[in-house]
């Protein structure tokens, strides 16, 4: 069980050498008793973005903040506060910010994919 806030969670700068301006906090996962899951949080910096990349495992996103895109398979999704997203698996994708202030966004992975 765990009841929190974001503010008291250790921030982690993504090590990827394709990775811009992102920041990620583990809200739930095995840890907190949720087995087989980790939901985080994620904020992309003005022009920032994750890795292009795919993974045999599916994520669920909730963007919670700002103006991003969401590429999946070659095809561009515009995204914002309140929108979300199922991302199948094996699928090459990216998010990125394409405005002024922090894009905000929540992904829960399967456990393999939080390693």
């Amino acid at each position: 069980m765990i009841v929190s806030h974001l503010r008291e969670l250790k921030t982690m700068k993504m090590d990827h050498p394709d990775a811009k301006e992102v920041l990620k906090k583990v809200l739930v996962s095995p840890a907190e008793g949720w087995e087989g899951y980790v939901m985080r949080v994620f904020d992309l910096g003005e022009g920032g973005h994750s890795p292009k990349h795919s993974h045999p495992w599916p994520h669920i996103n909730y963007m919670i903040q700002g103006k991003g895109i969401l590429h999946i398979d070659g095809k561009d999704y515009e995204v914002e506060e309140g929108s979300f997203a199922f991302v199948p698996p094996n699928k090459v994708h990216q998010f990125s910010n394409r405005g002024s202030e922090t894009f905000t966004f929540i992904c829960i992975v399967p456990e393999e994919g939080d390693k």
